[in-house]
């Protein structure tokens, strides 16, 4: 595989140090840095080696096994966590044990969640590597133990973010607590993600409406995205993040929404955790529904919105999306990560640059020279996630820095 001057950097960087931090911005393929090193220990070790992969959700973990399993064969795959899947999975410890020494001298992968992470410590298995995706998860109350764990027991450890998680209380973990840690061994700015074509910029729209309607708040929902969708360029595929998930389907139930965006030609998804997942109308499982959004997001003649509350937030890879709309303010991680599902470059833009068709970098000759980051704003709500959002921006792309959030008491 073909891997970026940046990317090369962390591959090395990892195979020097035995632990540390990662800091790449969304989209600055660190998957594909996990799944290099994983290769290269793999072969080393080929008789007897095991690899665990932590994720922050279910959906995510299943992405990253399928991802890592497109490069890397003859392994056994385990997963532990409770969602479902076509490999073995269980998060009994004992059942976690057993698989592992049903077959004593073989390599090994396991897909678990921060959530199930401890069912792997309980079951007192040798972890030679073990790689933390969307790492700031890990410093939450819950989760820390069974991380600082494998910090001080596993062979290598690695925690890959674009947006790290200070703390200056002893009271709560952080990332720059470099016992846990390590320190940051690679460094990815965006503007260097820019350069190799990786991503591109947002651009951030605040999308002023008239005062708001009535005290219904689905019928007002309904008016403000109506208005968003119509009086604003770039909103064929959009992401929508609703403020609350009851407002998903208040807006389904009490509004002529989904009948309104349906005549103007769009497609209608949207996801919970609590109510599952919709196609037009239609409840679907969660494999019909990431395979028809990324179906749809790879085809530039689809006219879809997609709506969640937080599910799609993080890490989730969404192809082809223009736009996204934040119905709801967030911290600095969460924002950061939202702005990342659409800075993604348009397929045809990528195969251009895969090509030598087009010159990476060259945003204004791309299909698709920057992502909307929409704020509808009314009165005086949504004034604040415009600032929160703007700052976020000039912080990652305009000063090169990770937006760092720190817990301070």
């Amino acid at each position: 595989m073909q891997l970026r001057p940046y990317q090369d950097r962390i591959v090395t960087a990892m195979r020097m140090h035995h632990k540390g931090q990662l800091i790449v911005p969304t989209g600055g393929g660190k998957t594909m840095c996990m799944i290099t090193d994983a290769m290269r220990e793999l072969d080393n070790f080929s008789a007897n080696y095991t690899i665990v992969v932590v994720a922050p959700r279910i959906l995510l973990a299943e992405q990253l096994s399928s991802e890592f399993l497109e490069f890397i064969t003859n392994c056994r795959v385990m997963h532990v966590h409770s969602g479902e899947t076509h490999h073995f999975s269980s998060t009994k410890p004992e059942k976690i044990r057993q698989w592992f020494y049903q077959v004593p001298m073989s390599r090994r992968i396991i897909f678990t969640t921060y959530n199930s992470l401890q069912r792997v410590v309980d079951s007192g298995i040798r972890v030679d590597t073990i790689y933390f995706d969307e790492a700031h998860n890990s410093v939450k109350r819950n989760f820390f133990p069974a991380t600082e764990y494998y910090s001080q027991t596993g062979g290598r450890c690695y925690f890959f973010t674009a947006t790290p998680k200070h703390s200056v209380t002893i009271a709560k973990p952080g990332m720059n607590d470099v016992d846990v840690y390590g320190n940051v061994l690679a460094q990815v700015q965006a503007s260097e993600l820019i350069e190799y074509g990786a991503i591109i910029s947002p651009k951030v729209v605040v999308n002023q409406l008239p005062m708001a309607i009535g005290g219904d708040i689905a019928e007002r929902d309904c008016e403000n995205l109506l208005n968003t969708l119509d009086n604003n360029d770039h909103m064929e595929r959009v992401l929508i993040t609703a403020a609350k998930t009851k407002h998903i389907a208040n807006l389904f139930t009490e509004s002529d929404f989904y009948h309104k965006v349906r005549a103007r030609g769009y497609n209608v998804m949207w996801i919970t955790s609590k109510h599952g997942a919709n196609i037009n109308g239609q409840k679907v499982n969660r494999e019909q529904f990431f395979n028809t959004l990324n179906e749809w997001g790879s085809d530039i003649n689809q006219k879809f919105i997609v709506l969640h509350h937080s599910i799609l937030a993080e890490g989730i890879n969404v192809s082809g999306l223009t736009a996204c709309v934040l119905m709801r303010n967030m911290d600095y991680i969460e924002m950061a990560q939202t702005i990342g599902r659409v800075i993604r470059l348009d397929p045809r833009d990528r195969q251009a640059i895969a090509s030598g068709e087009m010159t990476p970098g060259n945003v204004w000759d791309y299909h698709k020279p920057f992502g909307v980051v929409c704020v509808p704003v009314y009165s005086k709500v949504g004034i604040s996630t415009a600032q929160r959002l703007q700052s976020v921006v000039d912080t990652i792309f305009n000063e090169g820095q990770p937006a760092i959030s720190v817990v301070r008491r």
